[in-house]
């Protein structure tokens, strides 16, 4: 079904067709069919480093580990003291090589004299709290990527705990680490509990993370940083190929699949469920331009 729609100069150049499960309100679409949540699973997956023993330096490391980081100095530094931490270094990661994300980090950086490296790359976090959670066990570093490792294995358990439903598929993420299917109804159930949970609890101890340190889970200027620093309570999590996940103890949650991977469709279909939530959501403009002026936006529709 139709969940957004793209408006050049007051036409309707484009659509985007998509599926939204909202707990607490009104679902829209296939929200029982499972589906690859990428990046919106890393806070499940932290969850499950915990279980498995992880033990952070602080709290913040658990924002980065359950983050997709822009590569920036701050993120970059903390990547490498949870390495430390641990007796790791960069080379133990297994994550591809990349560069910052937002365009002025990314020029200063080359302009520096740097190169991509897998520091940089946006899963870095997860990667380094993997082989934190592997050294905290004695299990495999080499290994630690493969979905019968210990470490994913525990973390699969987790991922099936947490959305109330068996995991329906394990795939290769764009990061090389497990990515595991669930439906939207099971990704939203299982914000819900993050943010409901008792405090102290893994979960709780993920989510209030999250919320206190949004830069670290994204970036400046990042969509979930933003909205995580103006809604209070509010977590939320994108994931690549048109994911997002959202949720407010005491309202609801809500996660979104937008079918084409049109990431530029998340955001307008979110705030706007937000809204209908009762939720005060900040104006997020998904802008089209011509000429270089907007002449249009991302709108959402129902």
């Amino acid at each position: 079904m139709i969940i957004a729609e793209v408006v050049r100069s007051g036409f309707v150049e484009s659509v985007h067709h998509g599926s939204v499960a909202v707990l607490g309100g009104q679902s829209r679409g296939d929200v029982l069919s499972p589906i690859f949540p990428r990046s919106s699973n890393k806070p499940m997956q932290t969850v499950g480093m915990l279980r498995a023993g992880l033990v952070p330096r602080d709290g913040a490391d658990l924002a980065l580990i359950s983050g997709s980081h822009y590569g920036e100095p701050f993120h970059a530094r903390r990547v490498r003291e949870i390495l430390d931490a641990a007796g790791l270094t960069v080379g133990d990661l297994r994550c591809p090589v990349a560069l910052p994300i937002a365009e002025k980090d990314r020029d200063d950086w080359v302009r520096g004299g740097g190169g991509p490296e897998r520091v940089l790359m946006n899963c870095s976090g997860k990667h380094a709290g993997m082989l934190a959670t592997c050294a905290a066990n004695d299990w495999p570093l080499e290994t630690y990527l493969d979905p019968k490792h210990p470490l994913q294995v525990a973390i699969a358990e987790a991922v099936a705990e947490l959305a109330g439903e068996p995991v329906a598929a394990t795939g290769v993420d764009g990061c090389g680490a497990p990515v595991l299917a669930v439906s939207l109804t099971g990704l939203a159930r299982a914000f819900q509990r993050l943010v409901e949970a008792a405090p102290g609890s893994d979960e709780r101890r993920v989510a209030d993370e999250m919320r206190a340190h949004p830069k670290l889970v994204a970036g400046t200027g990042a969509d979930d940083t933003v909205l995580m620093g103006a809604v209070p309570g509010l977590l939320a999590k994108g994931g690549a190929e048109g994911v997002v996940v959202a949720a407010v103890p005491g309202v609801g949650a809500i996660a979104i699949k937008v079918d084409d991977g049109g990431m530029r469709a998340r955001t307008p279909v979110l705030l706007d469920e937000l809204r209908r939530l009762g939720v005060t959501a900040p104006a997020m403009t998904e802008l089209i331009l011509g000429g270089g002026e907007p002449v249009g936006e991302v709108r959402a529709v129902r």
